[in-house]
């Protein structure tokens, strides 16, 4: 493959990370009333804050689009993805640790929601 190929790809991943963050974000706006996604949604929050506190495991879409941008010739970032794209895009000059804790205190919201839900429900 070219290295255009391999950039095109890289970019396709960084949309879906983009897309995984706007679920983890918003996904509870979708899930009134749908158990399954739900539950998916749940998982995915529980998940993302495992990515952000825990050293490993990386997350699998920035070791891909790492591994991409390496074929294509591009020097990859090394720093998580928040980091990287939201850090220098959206929040200039904010603490890493203080970017994080917005991240998990996101996921810990959206999680409190399904506790109101399931509380209700009962």
């Amino acid at each position: 493959m070219t290295a255009e190929t391999y950039q095109f790809l890289a970019a396709g991943v960084l949309v879906v990370h983009l897309g995984w963050i706007l679920w983890v974000i918003l996904g509870v706006l979708f899930t009134r009333r749908r158990p399954v996604l739900g539950w998916l949604h749940v998982v995915s929050l529980f998940y993302s804050i495992l990515i952000e506190v825990l050293p490993w495991p990386p997350c699998p879409l920035t070791v891909l689009e790492q591994f991409l941008e390496t074929r294509a010739g591009i020097v990859p970032y090394h720093e998580p993805f928040l980091v990287h794209y939201l850090d220098r895009l959206v929040y200039p000059d904010i603490p890493v640790p203080l970017l994080v804790g917005c991240a998990i205190a996101v996921c810990l919201f959206n999680l409190s929601v399904y506790v109101v839900r399931l509380w209700q429900s009962r």
